[in-house]
């Protein structure tokens, strides 16, 4: 295998076609051969790695007798056979036994002076091949391989001990000086050689001239292993970034003089350090910013990329400071390298959803990248422009984009369909031009994922423009026509029968919806038995009734037993309205999350097995806060920007701020049972029952920017309560033991501490538990309500900063925090109702609790504040959209909800707003047990 008779080409399908292991096995003995043949062997060693990379099993007795034939070759000078045989060893070494044997071969070619094209490939396979256990031994030969002048050789050092830091963390630590130093150094001399050197002679024995690189490489990896030995120190990590920012840092702590990195990898890699550090400490960001705005003037195109994208991603950025990160992006725009006219439109892109406007200047040079060679590119810059023009830019950007949407692939069609479909819900008056594309690349060819997308734009403007209802309903009529994917036509169906008995005209749509039931499978089918019933139920014309009926006495003679019974079910549901009520009209769902948690939870309990699953015990939400939320988390998902930093994964303490964000109903429910299922593992609490509920919004009890930082979670059991403390320690240089919580009542409140679970530690950044439990004293007469004060109290042990190696001894200590209320909210639980005004009217009015309450207009400055404030107070899950108010003087909000022990209670709030005196409001309360409705009432005043 040489570059000068190409053997592995050989032939129309290759070389290795059939290749087999046992012939490769037998080929072996090829090693033992003196002389060594150098091609042969080389053609044979490519034989084995490609066995390997296909995954061909190797014994172990197998792999071991191949691994010391193959290092017989280590007497060869010949030097790409040397690099196959490195490669090779490096693959064995994970299936062989007895691999050390060649360590001291190894050892050999690293300290060669001579032979220096062996040494980083040495050093790669030494690293790999030597267990965790022995890597002292080795700790002298790496040390002086980081520091070599050879940039090669310490780059392999250094990639090498990056990946023994995993299983060796603390002695990699100690190799701190010499990482340090490796950044440091200057390029080699010119009478060094390097990768380069022998790239060039693969194939020859002897090396030719010495090619030196000057990429500096080395510092990439360098750096990269110094953050990752500091990574835990804070202020190492600030010092780090003092220290290789070079004049460009002047303003950040005092930085040095003169930069000493060269790479520009290097120098991206310290302005995600530097966003790091702006990120755990939100005072140095003036500083940052200095030094990100500097690297905007950097050589390397690269360190520009980089530190524009830092600055845009930056949180609360104002217009100024995005300003001269804008302006490189924009002159990158016109560059002639596709790969910087891509990396500067994504960039832009990413802005211009939370920030169009600063976006804006740069229309012009987008709108020459829509014709851009690269589709990639001319994406980019449709949607980025989608997000950025005004009105009047519509009609020319839609003209731009018809011509271009037969040119990309269905990936890229997909990101401008929802470009498009943002845009609709922005310029609403653009409805006519912008359903008119929609419905034009509907009828193009296309997979379901592209399809998918243009029918869920056309939803959303059925749902949020009344005035394109009629005219996207009939394009999605047309489309049924021709569909060839079940999921899509079903969607739709399901969407006819929704809003078509909603339009004045709904009589229209049944003829479309009844040729489903001629032409299609059996699932559209029933699909469209199911549409036809809507029509049958919620459209009071006599002879729309009539129509509907004779068509679904027709599917009664369907092949199909599925179509058959629905239309037999819509019939009688059409001649008892109050069924129908029940079974077509009903707007509630479960709660997916939580329903197949507690479905896989009853699957896997043998003693669940033996009684009938609850049903009921699932909670209810409506289909809208179902599509709310799916809508609601797409959008977080395209919009929510994040730092880019070292590590490949957040803080522990960001993980566990991020799982403590208020979340809607759904999300909350399921975050409930997450918490069942811990509770439930703690044998302290198994006699407290099952859990009624969690508070949905963990309460902070410290400032984020705190030593120790604190959230608290409500639970409420049937006769006790659990307060759970998620706790983090951010100090570096402590390690807190035996954490626990000391809770004094500020009121006479009727409970009892019975339970605490301390953390048995806290060490920096590894959030810890603590749960302090409660028992009611007269659950039954008088509900526990009232404020306590809380102190943290634990053991402090001082502690190495880089290694987390403790003292032993220690000292006590407390930390006081902020109070937490445990209220009447925290016994009811938010409750769907699909029909409040019939569960209203269910319950005796005698039953009726009626008060009337003010805010003053600090407190509530408008009626959304309001309804925010009592869903707040009392708990409840508001019904019919009464949370946004569509009056801005008068208006209802109305809530349902469980109260502790199972009763329903119900809740109507009459509003209005003035602008001198606020909010007043009636709130009358029923519930079929008095005392609920008391308590529930005494939640206000």
């Amino acid at each position: 295998m040489s570059y000068n008779k190409r053997d592995e080409d050989a032939g129309e399908i290759g070389l290795f076609y059939h290749l087999d292991k046992t012939t490769v096995l037998q080929e072996a003995r090829l090693f033992n051969n003196s002389p060594i043949n150098a091609r042969k062997c080389r053609i044979l060693l490519t034989k084995i790695i490609y066995l390997l990379y296909l995954g061909e099993p190797f014994a172990s007795k197998e792999a071991t007798d191949l691994f010391f034939n193959v290092i017989k070759l280590f007497q060869s000078k010949d030097t790409s056979l040397r690099q196959m045989m490195y490669l090779v060893i490096k693959e064995l070494s994970g299936i062989a036994e007895d691999v050390i044997m060649v360590t001291q071969s190894l050892i050999k070619d690293i300290q060669s002076k001579q032979e220096t094209i062996y040494r980083a490939n040495a050093i790669r396979a030494l690293c790999l091949i030597t267990d965790p256990s022995m890597i002292q031994g080795i700790e002298r030969i790496l040390k002086a391989s980081i520091v070599d002048k050879n940039p090669s050789v310490a780059s392999a050092a250094l990639v090498s001990s990056y990946h023994l830091f995993d299983v060796a963390k603390d002695i990699v630590r100690r190799w701190s000086n010499e990482v340090q130093e490796a950044v440091h150094a200057k390029s080699a001399s010119s009478s060094l050689s390097s990768a380069a050197s022998y790239m060039t002679s693969f194939g020859q024995a002897n090396q030719g001239p010495v090619v030196i690189s000057s990429s500096n490489i080395s510092q990439y990896h360098a750096l990269g292993l110094l953050y990752q030995i500091r990574q835990h120190d804070r202020m190492a990590v600030t010092k780090l970034v003092q220290t290789f920012s070079g004049s460009r840092g002047s303003g950040f702590l005092g930085g040095s003089s003169g930069s000493t990195l060269r790479n520009p990898a290097a120098v991206c890699l310290l302005i995600r350090m530097a966003c790091k550090v702006m990120e755990e400490d939100p005072s140095s960001t003036v500083r940052i910013y200095e030094l990100l705005e500097g690297y905007l003037r950097h050589k390397s195109d690269m360190v520009n990329l980089e530190a524009a994208r830092a600055i845009c991603e930056m949180s609360d950025v104002s217009m100024k400071e995005l300003h001269p990160a804008i302006s490189v992006l924009q002159l990158f725009l016109s560059s002639p390298k596709p790969t910087l006219r891509f990396a500067a439109i994504r960039i832009l892109n990413k802005l211009s959803l939370n920030n169009p406007a600063a976006v804006s200047p740069c229309n012009l040079d987008m709108e020459n990248l829509i014709t851009d060679q690269n589709r990639s590119v001319a994406t980019f810059a449709i949607t980025t422009l989608l997000k950025t023009g005004n009105e009047a830019s519509v009609d020319r950007l839609m003209k731009q984009i018809s011509g271009f949407m037969s040119e990309i692939s269905d990936e890229f069609k997909v990101i401008v369909v929802e470009a498009i479909r943002s845009l609709c819900l922005k310029f609403p008056a653009k409805q006519a031009v912008m359903l008119s594309f929609l419905s034009g690349v509907l009828r193009d060819e296309g997979g379901y994922d592209f399809k998918k997308t243009v029918v869920e734009a056309i939803f959303d403007m059925v749902k949020f423009i009344s005035d394109a209802k009629d005219a996207a309903l009939s394009h999605l009529c047309e489309f049924i026509e021709d569909c060839e994917f079940t999921k899509l036509s079903v969607r739709i169906l399901h969407v006819l029968g929704v809003e078509g008995p909603k339009t004045p005209t709904p009589n229209k749509y049944i003829r479309y919806i009844y040729n489903r039931v001629i032409l299609e499978n059996s699932i559209v089918r029933a699909a469209a038995v199911s549409a036809l019933a809507k029509f049958g139920v919620h459209v009071q014309d006599v002879l729309v009734k009539k129509s509907v009926r004779v068509l679904l006495t027709r599917c009664l003679d369907d092949v199909d037993d599925e179509v058959r019974d629905r239309a037999t079910l819509s019939l009688k549901l059409m001649d008892h309205e109050d069924l129908a009520g029940a079974y077509v009209q009903d707007d509630a769902t479960f709660a997916l999350p939580s329903l197949e948690r507690q479905l896989v939870d009853y699957v896997n309990s043998p003693l669940a097995n033996d009684k009938q699953f609850d049903l009921a015990s699932v909670p209810v939400i409506s289909k809208s806060q179902e599509e709310d939320e799916r809508r609601r988390q797409r959008t977080q998902d395209i919009m929510t920007p994040s730092l880019s930093t070292p590590t490949p994964t957040a803080t522990a303490a960001a993980v566990a701020h991020a799982g403590m964000a208020a979340s809607p109903m759904s999300n909350s429910l399921d975050q409930q049972a997450v918490y069942a299922e811990q509770l439930a593992e703690i044998d302290a609490f198994q006699s407290f029952g099952s859990l009624f509920k969690s508070s949905s919004k963990p309460v902070p009890l410290t400032e984020s920017e705190t030593e120790y930082v604190v959230h608290c979670v409500k639970h409420t059991f049937a006769q006790h309560v659990i307060f759970q403390f998620n706790c983090t320690n951010t100090l570096n240089d402590q390690l807190l033991e035996n954490v626990q919580m000391v809770m004094q009542p500020l009121d006479d409140a009727p409970l009892v501490q019975v339970i605490e679970v301390p953390a048995p530690k806290l060490e920096y950044n590894v959030p810890g538990v603590i749960y302090v439990a409660f028992e009611q004293a007269n659950p039954q007469e008088d509900l526990a309500v009232g404020a306590f004060s809380n102190t943290l109290r634990f053991d402090v042990k001082d502690c190495d900063p880089t290694t987390g190696e403790p003292d032993p001894e220690g000292y006590d200590d407390e930390y006081q925090i902020e109070d937490i209320e445990w209220s009447i909210s925290d016994y009811v639980r938010p409750q769907y109702v699909s029909n409040f005004t019939q569960d209203w009217e269910s319950i005796d009015g005698q039953l009726e609790l009626l008060e009337t309450f003010a805010l003053d207009k600090e407190k509530a400055p408008s009626l959304k504040v309001a309804c925010s404030l009592i869903l707040d107070l009392l708990g409840m899950q508001a019904l019919e959209d009464s949370a946004l108010p569509k009056n801005a003087n008068v208006h209802t909000l109305l809530l349902s909800g469980i109260f502790l022990g199972g009763a329903k209670v119900l809740a109507r709030c009459r509003m209005t707003f003035n602008n001198s005196t606020g909010v007043a409001f009636e709130l009358a309360v029923r519930s079929e047990d008095e005392f609920t409705s008391q308590m529930v009432l005494s939640a206000i005043a």
